[in-house]
């Protein structure tokens, strides 16, 4: 069996400052800061064969975090990425996107027909994802590694494998930062999902209670409703 981790990056600036941030190299926050500790303290204990980051800030330092004192270099990959918001990158979340007309609809009742004007399509970001984490498995058959990502890619990623539609990913719930999941693939790389969003890890204080309401449509959601 070969295990991959899929660990969402630490709380960031964007994240508090409730901005789109997609591929926007925003740092981590002072409690994104603490956050890194407890997840160290998780994977203390496990035996980790490589790591692969996105290359942005936020998810490399966490990526360091997972790998504490174990003898790893993190490894970057750009198909772990974030989608890449075109019109909306980087921008406030409400007056963004109340502004562009049908756009709030679409990204919170139909995800999977996001698509930007000059951004990337949530349709395309769905296949990249998926490709991604199928090359990383292929390439370490019997291992045990680690991912570190952002929250549209766990999103994309656990909506095919337990939802197995992309119609379905508004269904699919958003992780803490921090969040870890982990999938197995057997030697034929057919996934099993054996736990998901888990922040077991962290103490109650350290998950801010923003993340949990849908910050544009006023709407009390399952899941957080920004991009990180």
């Amino acid at each position: 069996m070969t295990e991959i981790y899929m660990v969402r990056h630490c709380e960031a600036i964007g994240n508090v400052k409730r901005l789109f941030q997609g591929t926007s190299n925003f740092d981590i926050s002072e409690t994104g800061a603490k956050q890194l500790l407890y997840l160290t303290k998780r994977f203390n204990s496990i035996k980790l064969d490589k790591v692969y980051t996105s290359p942005l800030i936020r998810a490399k330092k966490t990526a360091l975090a997972v790998i504490g004192n174990k003898p790893i270099n993190p490894i970057d990959e750009k198909g772990l990425i974030e989608l890449y918001g075109g019109i909306v990158e980087g921008k406030p979340f409400v007056e963004t996107f109340n502004s562009i007309p049908g756009l709030a609809d679409t990204w919170d009742n139909h995800p999977e027909d996001f698509a930007p004007e000059g951004g990337e399509k949530m349709r395309d970001a769905y296949e990249r994802i998926w490709n991604t984490v199928k090359k990383i498995a292929a390439e370490n058959a019997g291992k045990t590694v680690a991912c570190t990502t952002h929250g549209g890619v766990t999103r994309c990623l656990l909506c095919r494998l337990l939802k197995g539609d992309i119609k379905k990913l508004s269904e699919m719930p958003w992780s803490e930062n921090t969040a870890v999941s982990l999938i197995r693939f057997d030697n034929d790389l057919n996934p099993e999902v054996v736990f998901y969003n888990d922040v077991s890890h962290l103490p109650e204080e350290l998950i801010p209670k923003r993340s949990r309401l849908s910050s544009f449509m006023g709407k009390s959601k399952d899941g957080e409703q920004d991009i990180k």
